[in-house]
Formats: C-alpha cells, sequence, structure tokens
C-alpha cells in the first residue's frame, strides 16, 4: 500500500485561509499545473478526504473525481444520492481505514485535506508528500502540517518549478 499527498501551500505554509477559501491558489492552475496534477491522478486507485475538504468540494460545480472517494467523518452519515457509487462515508481511524482498503485491492492512496493528512503524518502513515509552494504570502491561515510526536524524515527526490514560480517538490519517507 502506498499512502500520498499531493497538497498546495503559501509560501508560509498555509493550505487555505483561516475559513477555508483557497482562491488565492487558483491563480496558479495554469496547465503545467493542471497536467502535473492529472499525471498524479493517474497513479492512484482511491482518494481519501475528511468533511471539511468534501463539504468545500461539494461546492464546486461538478464533481471533480473519476476514482473512488472515501470521507473520513464522524458527523456525515450518508453522501448525496447524486453521488452514490462515487463516494464512501467512512468513521475510521486511518489505520483501520487502510486495513479496509487493502482488503478491497486498493494499492495507491490519495490522501486530502488538512486534518487528513495530519492525522495520517501523527499515525506515520504517509509515504510520499507531493508539496505544491506557491510564491505567495497569506499571512495566516489552515497550516498543512500540525503538531506532531515523532520525527518524520522523508527524502526529497526532485523539485520542479513551474512557469509562473509555483515549486513543487516531491519526497518520500524514509523508513528505518
Amino acid at each position: 500500500m502506498n499512502t500520498k499527498v499531493y497538497i498546495g501551500t503559501s509560501l508560509d505554509g498555509f493550505i487555505a485561509r483561516m475559513d477555508g477559501d483557497f482562491n488565492w491558489l487558483s491563480q496558479f492552475a495554469n496547465d503545467e499545473a493542471t497536467k502535473a496534477y492529472e499525471e498524479f491522478l493517474s497513479t492512484i486507485d482511491a482518494i481519501v478526504i475528511g468533511r471539511r475538504t468534501f463539504e468545500t468540494v461539494l461546492t464546486f460545480s461538478a464533481w471533480p473525481y473519476t476514482k473512488n472517494v472515501f470521507v473520513l467523518s464522524n458527523a456525515i452519515k450518508k453522501a448525496p444520492d447524486s453521488l452514490k457509487g462515487k463516494v464512501i462515508i467512512l468513521s475510521m481511524r486511518p489505520k483501520d481505514l487502510l486495513v479496509h482498503l487493502a482488503a478491497m485491492g486498493i494499492v495507491n492512496i490519495y490522501i486530502d485535506g488538512g486534518v487528513v493528512i495530519q492525522e495520517f503524518l501523527k499515525e506515520d502513515l504517509v509515504d510520499e508528500l507531493i508539496i505544491a509552494k506557491a510564491p505567495i504570502l497569506i499571512g495566516s491561515g489552515i497550516p498543512l502540517f500540525g503538531y506532531i510526536q515523532n520525527d518524520l524524515q522523508f527524502a526529497h527526490t526532485k523539485t520542479e518549478i513551474q512557469s509562473n514560480g509555483l515549486a513543487r517538490s516531491y519526497y518520500k519517507r524514509i523508513r528505518k
């Protein structure tokens, strides 16, 4: 099983403003960024997001995912009927979720959403990080990283710089 994070941040490390708004990031969503994201999506089997990310995605004009989406939430009990067969709501800890997904034959998992990413990191369940750092300071917001009890070391494998200044860095978890 391989768990991957792919996320955009501001230069000061925020994934969204405190109210969840991330419109500041859309100015960097050019063809290069879209192509890189689509290439990434072609490598995964399923997507795991949290409640807040799910609620944000529901405001989009169209459902953006072609892969199965698993929403981790204690508050949401059922997905909208329009997403039947596309979204599964679960209330599980990350480790239990991975066991569940492995039993379904799912191997490559995209982990998205601030709280979910932080929970997977706390349990040392992230194998790869792809962080697209936008050249913009927003001053405050929701940080990508939260408190973790133990150091998690990653090896930097490459960084790609887009024509608009977005720097996408790739990391793999070093397991000892």
